[in-house]
């Protein structure tokens, strides 16, 4: 009995220490590049999304973040992001970020007085479809029991 309570205790002690690939920050700096500059978000799409409402970011509804612009500054990982769609509450928030080795997007949106390393709650997402024009970060959220994508299309801005 005492030897499986041990091996239980040792099962535990390595499957707790693994790491998740949501705190991986080995940085995926050619990726970071390409994203360097100001983009806007040409369209938010998922499965359902003309019944169904998705609050982003914990900020709001998918939708209107349809036409939102982001910079992204990737030498220091911090940017903004605002929201200006007519029908949307209007929201402004700088923003950190980084792009792992797995191709994870982490976010953090930002009060304007709390510094990052303060912020403990981030978001992320996968990067899919990176070119020098556009590219696509895809959340995933569960509907019905099933989990379904959130895919955000974005769009060099001029």
């Amino acid at each position: 009995m005492k030897k499986i309570l041990f091996l239980t205790a040792i099962a535990l002690v390595l499957f707790s220490c693994k790491s998740t690939s949501a705190t991986d920050t080995k940085l995926d700096k050619g990726a970071q590049v390409a994203m360097k500059g100001n983009w806007v978000i040409t369209s938010v799409t998922y499965p359902g999304s003309e019944y169904i409402k998705v609050n982003a970011f914990q900020i709001a509804d998918s939708q209107c973040f349809v036409g939102s612009t982001w910079k992204f500054v990737s030498n220091n990982n911090k940017g903004n992001m605002a929201l200006t769609k007519s029908g949307c509450a209007p929201f402004s928030s700088p923003i950190t970020w980084f792009v792992n080795k797995n191709a994870e997007f982490v976010l953090k949106v930002l009060d304007a007085d709390i510094k990052a390393k303060k912020v403990r709650e981030g978001y992320v997402l996968h990067v899919a479809n990176q070119t020098e024009a556009s590219f696509q970060l895809i959340d995933k959220i569960t509907v019905g029991g099933k989990l379904t994508d959130v895919v955000y299309q974005f769009q060099r801005a001029n």
